[in-house]
């Protein structure tokens, strides 16, 4: 059995990530790097409260088969795009990188549908750099799955993703947008358990993950 480590657990599909990996026989650890206690408890979880800035501290956690990677933020939140990219890009490249140098073979990663690295938009330019910058790093498995917009319980409401959920909903049921069509968490976190048994490098598009997470 495998040894899963995760970020990003407190957010909608980190969290279902967890409640997935708990469920399932293929792994019978996981270690769960969080800047904050999320409350979730299970036999096979250890939590650890780490300082993102000082990351390099706790490489000796970063062991194990498969490197999960579900963290961000928004620019709402994060108030400032530095701060977002210091969350959304660096953060989650310094693990990968020291998950990597401590020989993890395989690394899954939630990016976003339309991520590019030559985007003009801020968002969509910063998720496809990490999206190039994790290649290039020495795993022999990579995953990066491109869902669309999020849907799904969260902690925290935001009222600008609910209307946007509603909005794109609309439109998806008159037969447009569909290939931007909002994704449950659970279905993206699902497909991150399977993306995990795939070999070589795989870039997972918005549609290609529905039908990821159906594979058995």
């Amino acid at each position: 059995m495998k040894h899963a480590i995760v970020i990003g657990s407190s957010g909608m599909v980190g969290t279902q990530l967890i409640n997935q990996l708990s469920l399932t026989n293929e792994f019978s650890q996981i270690t769960s790097l969080v800047r904050r206690p999320t409350g979730i408890t299970h036999p096979k979880l250890k939590e650890h409260i780490v300082d993102f800035e000082r990351i390099e501290q706790y490489a000796h956690l970063i062991q194990g088969d498969v490197l999960f990677s579900t963290l961000g933020t928004t620019l709402a939140k994060a108030k400032t795009k530095e701060a977002q990219y210091k969350v959304d890009f660096h953060y989650q490249y310094q693990v990968a990188r020291l998950a990597s140098a401590n020989g993890i073979p395989t690394y899954v990663l939630v990016s976003s549908t339309g991520a590019n690295a030559s985007s003009k938009n801020f968002y969509l330019r910063m998720k496809g750099e990490l999206d190039d910058a994790v290649q290039q790093l020495s795993f022999k498995n990579i995953t990066i799955l491109r869902p669309g917009q999020l849907d799904g319980d969260r902690q925290e409401k935001r009222l600008g993703e609910l209307i946007g959920l509603l909005f794109m909903h609309s439109l998806n049921k008159l037969g447009l947008l569909t290939s931007y069509r909002p994704i449950q968490a659970s279905i993206v976190a699902k497909a991150m358990l399977n993306g995990a048994k795939l070999s070589g490098t795989n870039i997972v598009a918005l549609d290609k993950v529905f039908d990821l997470a159906e594979k058995e």
